[in-house]
């Protein structure tokens, strides 16, 4: 995020079509290849419609920025829906976010289950103020598992249902 140091209206809006995958091409903003309105992205990040055009300028004029906007998409985050499907959701907090290896730990505990991982999302610790670990099983996890998830590497918290 260093070149939008010194406008961090601009710099709002670029954390915004991160966290949200929302790619920047020829000028526009797109959701996969959906076009979307630039007043409407404004209003939602409550911003001036300008501020947004200048963010894409500063993204298009910078190589960069350029090749990573480009290539933005959006993903499904299926945390909300996986109760309705019979899923669990399991819900990290790290004690380090940069820490390599939680993931790796807290999949290995739930394959020894022999329950399958549906999806997994990590947070960009610089993107998020609380960084956490979603991971969608093909079923809710056994409550004796608990013990063993608080136990593993780089876990502050864990929550699951």
């Amino acid at each position: 995020m260093k070149y939008f140091k010194r406008n961090p209206s601009q710099q709002r809006v670029a954390r915004v079509l991160l966290a949200h995958g929302l790619s920047v091409r020829d000028g526009k903003i797109y959701c996969g290849r959906i076009e979307l309105s630039i007043s409407k992205v404004a209003r939602a990040i409550n911003v001036d419609r300008r501020v947004i055009m200048n963010t894409i300028k500063t993204i298009e004029s910078e190589e960069k920025l350029k090749k990573v906007f480009e290539m933005l998409a959006p993903t499904c985050h299926f945390k909300e829906l996986a109760t309705q499907l019979g899923w669990g959701v399991l819900v990290i907090t790290p004690v380090d976010p940069s820490m390599p290896g939680i993931l790796a730990d807290v999949a290995r505990i739930i394959a020894k289950e022999k329950i399958s991982i549906r999806q997994a999302i990590v947070e960009d610790y610089c993107l998020a103020k609380e960084p956490k670990l979603y991971i969608i099983t093909e079923q809710p996890l056994p409550p004796k598992i608990l013990q063993k998830l608080k136990e593993a590497k780089g876990v502050k918290a864990v929550t699951f249902y």
